[in-house]
């Protein structure tokens, strides 16, 4: 076995985001420190050595999850190292396939969250390790099962989870045109639709949110990964283990008023353990 470390490049880096090192890190510093803070002054913190980042697969045809290939995703910023001990005993489940660095460079989902992770992590960067999960099109079954596997992972303080999506893409582009005319302006529907689904994933129900999806098909792109985290979380309250979700901000990229528009919804949220 080669001792050669294979490396998954940051290929999305001066398209997506500048590959500028010193430019990212200037609007990573920008971004943060308008960031409100969601509480009191702590006294003390458990600071995670362990980032668990679970991406979609937008192009890849999966139907369970995948691991890398790769020991190290490279940023701009500095290379972030993938847990390998992690690895191994994922692995060992029988329940994950192997992307190849093709599929894994070709994905966007996980590698959107490395620069972010990598910036506020930075002071622990030595000890920094990665889990980078891509999720593929999963049953309701297996949802559970993952989130029954990860949720061991998920009540370790040591640990911390991304979850990548963002939330409704609508516009003929898509193939997604929901519009419930008494919400007003078709932006309105849009948000509309949007908050049902956060409203639901506020309370942690993993069966309400796949019945949403289904009557409703919004098309969130993180519907998967959402799924093994709302299953993970059902698998700790069992234990007596308390939870909260909150969402924290909501935006549209555009307001769609016609037929012709198109916009991609995000939400962002935290999980905390209380």
């Amino acid at each position: 076995m080669s001792s050669r470390a294979v490396c998954r490049e940051a290929s999305h880096a001066g398209s997506w985001y500048t590959a500028s090192g010193a430019q990212l890190n200037a609007q990573l510093e920008n971004w943060l420190a308008q960031a409100q803070p969601t509480g009191r002054p702590a006294r003390a913190i458990i600071a995670p050595r362990r980032v668990f980042i679970l991406g979609p697969s937008h192009h890849a045809p999966l139907s369970r999850c995948a691991l890398s290939t790769a020991d190290i995703y490279r940023t701009p910023l500095y290379d972030l190292r993938i847990d390998q001990k992690i690895y191994g005993e994922l692995w060992k489940t029988g329940m994950f396939e192997r992307m190849t660095i093709q599929i894994d460079e070709d994905e966007h989902s996980i590698e959107m969250h490395l620069p972010y992770t990598a910036k506020t992590m930075e002071s622990q960067k030595d000890e920094l390790t990665i889990v980078p999960v891509l999720v593929g099109a999963l049953s309701d079954s297996k949802e559970q099962m993952y989130g029954e596997l990860f949720s061991k992972y998920l009540a370790d303080p040591l640990n911390l989870f991304v979850i990548s999506s963002d939330f409704c893409h609508w516009g003929q582009r898509f193939r997604y045109t929901h519009y419930d005319e008494s919400q007003g302006e078709i932006y309105r529907s849009i948000q509309h639709l949007d908050k049902m689904g956060m409203d639901i994933i506020e309370q942690l129900d993993a069966v309400s949110f796949n019945n949403y999806l289904k009557k409703y098909h919004n098309t969130i792109c993180g519907r998967h990964p959402i799924g093994v985290l709302l299953n993970a979380v059902a698998e700790l309250r069992k234990s007596g283990m308390n939870m909260a979700f909150s969402f924290l901000n909501y935006a549209q990229s555009s307001q769609c008023k016609n037929w012709e528009d198109s916009s991609v919804s995000y939400a962002a949220g935290t999980l905390m353990v209380h």
